[in-house]
């Protein structure tokens, strides 16, 4: 009975040890998680409402995306992020994205980088007839500037 009573306190002096979680995830809940989430969530929102003034105030001025290809001529920047997102905003109906974050993880020199899932669909009418759809494993990369996060690449 001694040796049961002391395995007990001990799992729950492990349980108390753990670090908490943000519910329903598997993220350690701490301010700057939830702060890289909550960029994470306005971007989404902004991406549903075509709000391509909103994004780009979530980017930082060293923003750069390459968009998956090699040609650099398609790459995005923080100087023409805006008007690129307009012209596919103008084409664009009915986005609909969803994010499942699985891991933010916080490097060196104000850099963190989350690893997430995406869900989503549109309708493009001058291209397809059909809705549109497509899910993806990517990673988003931030970097603190004035104190707060701006995505450094990865939309």
């Amino acid at each position: 009975m001694h040796n049961r009573f002391l395995a007990l306190c001990a799992v729950f002096l492990l349980a108390a040890c753990a670090p908490k979680r943000i519910p329903g995830t598997e993220l350690e809940d701490t301010g700057e998680t939830r702060d890289i989430l909550a960029v994470m969530e306005r971007y989404r929102a902004a991406l549903e409402a075509r709000d391509a003034k909103a994004i780009q105030a979530l980017v930082s001025p060293k923003f750069r995306d390459d968009g998956g290809t090699e040609d650099t001529a398609d790459d995005l920047t923080a100087a023409n992020l805006g008007p690129h997102l307009q012209a596919l905003f103008q084409k664009l109906q009915n986005p609909k994205v969803d994010f499942n974050v699985r891991r933010v993880e916080f490097r060196e020199d104000d850099v963190a980088l989350a690893i997430y899932y995406w869900n989503a669909s549109w309708r493009m009418p001058g291209l397809n007839a059909r809705p549109q759809q497509d899910s993806e494993l990517e990673q988003m990369v931030f970097q603190k500037v004035d104190g707060e996060w701006k995505i450094l690449s990865g939309i």
